[in-house]
């Protein structure tokens, strides 16, 4: 008898669609959430804190693998998932796959910075591990662009590109890596198609039927720098088959 696969963050974007194909696949799933929540159908529900540890022993207990979805957006991060290894070599040696970011060595951005000492964490843990690096979901390129819905005018970073791709397609990754033998840093996921941050906006705006101006800014920086020269994105590794246009169509927007 297979024993559950736990996914922190599971109630996140990515980590609600990871849930959802362990499922469909026939796994057993436990859910770590820092909110108390009734049994959901199909799945156990583990009560924790990564911030804390509290109750994370629990629900690392008796556990076949570990999808570690949860995230923060300071390095707060980096402490979290220390304390998920630790719980987790304490419980026994189950996999510990992790989501991770393209261009996290290569773009000096704080959030990157951190995602890069949490691997290393992965990697040190002595525990099986497996590392997949994808680049940005369109989700979040939408989030971006409605972030300005009540200014007349978007401003984008001059000469920046992005490589979304769709959730779903890294969630079906994810639980293939999570059912599989561990396998180390696996190669990139790239969206499938590059595009500039202005083109993504106006094709959000055209298919929302919304009227702005849509303004490239040129934006000083290392960061901007580096995020101009792409080093974020995976033009190597562009397996994704969802296109930002077929996204915003199913969405509806």
């Amino acid at each position: 008898m297979r024993n559950p696969i736990l996914v922190t963050g599971g109630t996140g974007t990515l980590g609600r669609v990871v849930v959802q194909r362990l499922l469909d696949a026939g796994r057993d799933v436990r859910v770590l959430s820092r909110r108390p929540r009734s049994a959901a159908a199909g799945h156990e529900w583990a009560t924790g804190d990564l911030r804390t540890g509290d109750g994370v022993d629990a629900a690392t207990s008796g556990v076949d693998a570990i999808v570690h979805c949860a995230t923060t957006l300071n390095k707060e991060d980096v402490a979290a998932t220390q304390r998920l290894v630790d719980s987790a070599r304490r419980s026994g040696d189950p996999h510990l796959v992790f989501i991770s970011i393209v261009g996290i060595d290569r773009v000096p951005l704080p959030y990157y910075r951190a995602k890069l000492e949490v691997e290393e964490r992965v990697v040190g843990s002595e525990l099986p591990w497996t590392i997949l690096r994808t680049t940005q979901f369109h989700d979040l390129v939408v989030r971006m662009i409605t972030a300005q819905r009540w200014s007349p005018v978007i401003g984008v970073p001059a000469g920046v590109d992005y490589q979304p791709i769709d959730v779903r397609e890294v969630a079906e990754r994810l639980v293939e890596l999570a059912v599989g033998a561990p396998a180390g840093r696996v190669p990139d996921m790239g969206g499938p198609e590059i595009r500039s941050h202005r083109d993504l906006a106006r094709a959000y705006l055209a298919a929302t039927g919304r009227r702005r101006i849509v303004l490239p800014v040129p934006l000083p920086g290392a960061v901007v720098t580096a995020f101009r020269r792409g080093g974020h994105l995976a033009p190597e590794q562009a397996v994704g088959r969802v296109t930002f246009d077929e996204f915003l169509a199913e969405q509806g927007r």
